[in-house]
């Protein structure tokens, strides 16, 4: 088993360790109640001027290309096996012999400091970068303790899920440096390994019309998730999911494969993406030039009917209903249900090694993209191109600072290159043997080489990969080209939003929320949904809060599609 697939397991357990999803949307609370907002959102002209310019890598050549998809989608490649000799992409060694600092958040056993590992990372990169991972459980209260003594250290990762929290808005430009006049337009050509970064990753590592974070885990085509079935127990009924072309299409094949004599039901929870059959808004669309809050949307209130009579149906498992989604993957392998809503990050290696471990036929395949009424053009909205992001503080000198931006560069390394092999598996022989499917990690390997530690500072754009399960790579990349035709960048995408404290209950909105939990569980009827939307919009600060979006983000910044 790879470190790739390590590192990509980590993305979406990161995700559940946060309670979010880890690509959402990068939203963040200003400290206090005031009207004035540190940190937020860029203009156009600013954004402009500020980004980097493109430059897409060559030095690999992947077995799968990317294929180019509505509204600037960009798939990521794909690799049957790791390439037998890795190339160099960084000719020179880049440091000039600097000491830093950086802190990185992991959930894992933390290694030895001064491990073989780190010794032969700080010699490639000419300089001593001395990493001290966090306990990712905690991290959330050690990052502000760092920043409220302003003791960060030179260079530190913070997800993007908990922006709020480390009020990352009122940080940039204070706490963390401007990398915008070293970065900024054709000047990051000095790094070409950061060049190669989709440039709506850079503009998620915004604030105030300055570059401030370097992204991590980048895609040009990240999706929230899809809905999966399982593939081989479609073909051994002979069952045909393309013919799945509407709602009521998918109903229909749950009838016939629910039998819950024999403890087989069709659907395990389905709500979250709906809004790829039926079309409603990640969170706002817009009409007539104003904002409309997705719950106000048609398509929400169609969606949530639907769910609440497949709730009744009989034909979701049990447990889903009854909200125990810990073991939602454990009844897709066992076959108890055959068809289940997941992030992206589901369908990979682990996936595929925990389903045959359960049932050696398992093969997890994905739905093509289908609207509610089967005429319809589906609709599948993209996250943040990234969702974690690096910084370098703000007390650097700009030698300092142009030290850090090449050994960034060294670690966003294409796939497979020499570079990238050092930094996700370490030194072969001692960290890693290389076998057919490419390096495996030793015992010392595992200890030592924490993915969670110098790709978490920078690493090269995503890449599909799956060493043991080459099918499942070939499968994913023929889906991702098909869905890439119905993808669409949503109001605000890419957009740091400094929302102030006074909205923040009406952002959240719980209680909307744990009612349209309770309707699609089949709990509560969709007319107790339309009372809470009510509720929400008034005395709730709902239309407080679409107001406040419509006059401080859209009619100043604009939309960001």
């Amino acid at each position: 088993m790879s470190s790739e697939l390590n590192r990509r397991t980590f993305v979406t357990g990161a995700a559940a360790v946060a309670g979010t999803a880890a690509l959402a949307p990068l939203l963040a609370a200003c400290g206090g109640g005031g009207s004035k907002s540190h940190g937020g959102t860029n203009s156009k002209s600013g954004s402009a001027a500020a980004l980097p310019a493109y430059m897409p890598s060559s030095a690999v050549h992947p077995d799968i290309a990317s294929t180019s998809g509505a509204h600037d989608a960009l798939t990521d490649p794909g690799f049957l096996k790791y390439p037998a000799s890795p190339v160099k992409s960084v000719t020179e060694v880049p440091g000039a012999g600097g000491h830093y600092t950086a802190i990185t958040p992991l959930w894992a056993t933390v290694p030895a400091p001064g491990n073989a590992f780190y010794e032969a990372m700080n010699k490639a990169l000419g300089a001593t970068l001395t990493m001290k991972p966090g306990n990712g459980n905690t991290y959330n209260t050690t990052i502000p303790t760092l920043t409220a003594a302003r003791k960060l250290p030179d260079w530190v990762q913070l997800p993007g899920w908990w922006n709020p929290l480390f009020k990352v808005g009122e940080l940039a430009g204070t706490q963390l440096a401007d990398l915008t006049p070293y970065l900024a337009g054709d000047k990051i050509k000095k790094y070409p390994n950061l060049a190669a970064q989709p440039t709506g990753a850079w503009q998620a590592g915004m604030w105030q019309d300055k570059l401030y974070g370097i992204p991590t885990f980048a895609s040009g085509f990240a999706l929230p998730g899809q809905y999966y079935y399982r593939g081989d127990v479609f073909a051994s009924k002979g069952i045909n999911a393309s013919d799945v072309r509407s709602a009521d299409d998918l109903v229909s094949l749950g009838k016939e494969l629910t039998s819950a004599k024999a403890g087989v039901w069709a659907f395990d929870d389905v709500w979250q993406y709906t809004d790829q059959i039926f079309g409603y808004a990640q969170k706002f669309t817009i009409s007539g030039g104003k904002l409309m809050h997705k719950y106000e949307q048609p398509e929400f209130i169609e969606a949530l009917n639907w769910c609440y009579k497949l709730a009744k149906s009989g034909l979701m498992h049990p447990d889903a209903l009854a909200g125990n989604n810990n073991d939602a993957k454990t009844r897709f392998f066992a076959g108890k249900t055959l068809i289940v809503a997941d992030g992206q990050g589901a369908w990979n290696e682990a996936d595929a090694q925990s389903g045959t471990a359960a049932d050696k036929n398992y093969r997890r395949a994905s739905f093509t993209p289908f609207s509610a009424d089967g005429k319809a053009t589906p609709q599948l909205f993209m996250n943040p191109s990234s969702g974690m992001f690096s910084y370098l503080n703000a007390k650097l000198k700009p030698a300092q600072i142009e030290e850090c931006l090449r050994i960034a560069n060294y670690l966003a390394a294409p796939f497979g290159t020499a570079e990238y092999t050092l930094v996700n598996f370490g030194v072969e022989g001692v960290h890693y043997t290389r076998g057919a499917n490419g390096p495996t990690p030793t015992k010392a390997g595992q200890a030592q080489v924490q993915a969670q530690t110098f790709p978490f500072l920078a690493t090269a754009v995503n890449v599909i990969n799956n060493p043991d399960f080459p099918q499942l790579t070939q499968d994913r990349c023929v889906w991702n080209s098909e869905a890439a035709k119905y993808a669409y960048k949503p109001v605000f995408w890419n957009m740091n939003i400094t929302v102030p404290s006074r909205f923040a209950t009406a952002d959240a909105a719980q209680a909307v929320e744990d009612t349209i939990k309770d309707v699609y569980h089949g709990i509560k009827p969709v007319s107790a949904f339309q009372d809470a939307l009510s509720t929400w919009k008034g005395s709730g600060g709902g239309d407080r809060l679409v107001a406040w979006y419509q006059s401080t983000v859209l009619d100043k910044f604009g939309s960001g599609q």
